[in-house]
């Protein structure tokens, strides 16, 4: 076996756990001597042991001599959990290939620097590209200190979401619509807008096979025109956050007090750069967009879309007034338009599902992350 192979392991480890670590990045490791498996290790949640430290743990007195693969840049300080690049010093490992460094500037390079002053042989660079992939929610996040968007759409074939009438039910297929409950699951957070809550009274929670991770709600409601009695200010499934103006009265604000795990939050605006500054501030490495044409025109218009899935149904709306997926001004020129890079396309089910990402040019292994 190759120093692929076992990255690789390390990085269907650390993928396992996207959307559950935040604020901190997904990292997979695995400890190998003579080509046999010791250890193996994903750091599970903010707070709990890094990923090598389970892996260590595993391999126990036998990773004296060992090679220990990771697929971020082993951390050198002391934050909740103690320098895991001390650990692999200590357990007297000989070599450490990482797949990439960690851009945090509380790492960045300390960590390979401290091993191989210890004598640790490092080998950086093994997967770089889908390392960063893994992580782009965290890098991202480090480099612009705001959450990575993706922007979720169902949409006709004609590019409709629902009839002229109002009717989105269903746009896509059942397995579309299971699909979007693994984006949500590996999302920080989700955010709609209150038209959405009012015509649908979503839940916004995960629903899928053994479980999921809920992520937090995001209403945006200028006027506070949540109902009281929406499922997402009462069944206690996520926590749910209503940004609204700062005009609105203090009385409107108190029925909500009362309603377990809701917060009211008054912005000066909710613009798409004001509220995910907000959510940065508040360290939500990633946001789910399902919010409805005008909150999607928002997003777009300030060119804060990091990635588009769109899932597209076999048939046919039509109809001058029924709605499209993005609203807004939109761009008078052709030049000002958002170009796209197609990533993927796949069926799900009887739909098609594209993932886009903005195109990024001639960037380092990092991008835009």
């Amino acid at each position: 076996m190759n120093d692929e192979h076992y990255m690789q392991m390390a990085l269907n480890l650390a993928s396992s756990v996207s959307g559950q670590t935040g604020p901190n990045p997904p990292v997979g490791a695995v400890v190998v001597k003579n080509g046999e498996i010791l250890g193996v290790g994903a750091h599970l949640k903010a707070g709990g042991p890094h990923a090598e430290v389970h892996a260590l743990q595993m391999a126990g007195d036998k990773a004296k001599g060992a090679t220990i693969y990771v697929t971020l840049e082993p951390c050198s300080h002391y934050g909740k959990t103690p320098p895991c690049a001390d650990l692999i010093i200590e357990m007297g490992l000989s070599r450490a290939v990482i797949a990439i460094k960690d851009p945090n500037e509380k790492v960045a390079g300390r960590g390979i620097e401290k091993l191989e002053a210890a004598g640790v042989d490092v080998e950086l660079g093994v997967l770089q590209k889908e390392a960063a992939a893994v992580n782009k929610f965290f890098f991202h996040y480090i480099r612009t200190k705001t959450p990575y968007v993706t922007m979720k759409s169902a949409v006709s074939l004609d590019g409709k979401t629902a009839t002229h009438t109002g009717d989105s039910k269903w746009v896509t297929g059942e397995a579309a619509r299971r699909d979007v409950h693994q984006y949500r699951h590996i999302h920080d957070a989700i955010l709609a807008g209150v038209k959405t809550i009012l015509a649908d009274n979503p839940s916004l929670t995960v629903r899928i096979p053994n479980g999921g991770k809920n992520p937090l709600r995001i209403i945006l409601d200028s006027d506070l025109r949540t109902p009281t009695d929406a499922n997402v200010v009462n069944d206690q499934q996520a926590d749910t956050w209503i940004f609204t103006k700062e005009h609105i009265r203090e009385e409107k604000m108190e029925p909500f007090k009362e309603k377990s795990g809701v917060s009211i939050i008054p912005l000066d605006s909710l613009d798409s750069v004001t509220v995910l500054n907000y959510l940065g501030s508040r360290k939500i490495m990633s946001l789910f967009v399902e919010g409805g044409s005008a909150v999607n025109g928002s997003f777009l218009e300030s060119g804060k879309i990091n990635q588009l899935v769109q899932y597209m149904a076999p048939k046919l709306i039509g109809g001058k007034d029924a709605p499209s997926s993005i609203a807004g001004n939109g761009f008078r020129h052709m030049t000002e338009t958002l170009p796209l890079d197609i990533t993927n396309v796949e069926m799900i089910g009887e739909d098609i599902k594209v993932i886009a990402e903005p195109q990024k040019g001639d960037t380092d292994v990092y991008g835009d992350y």
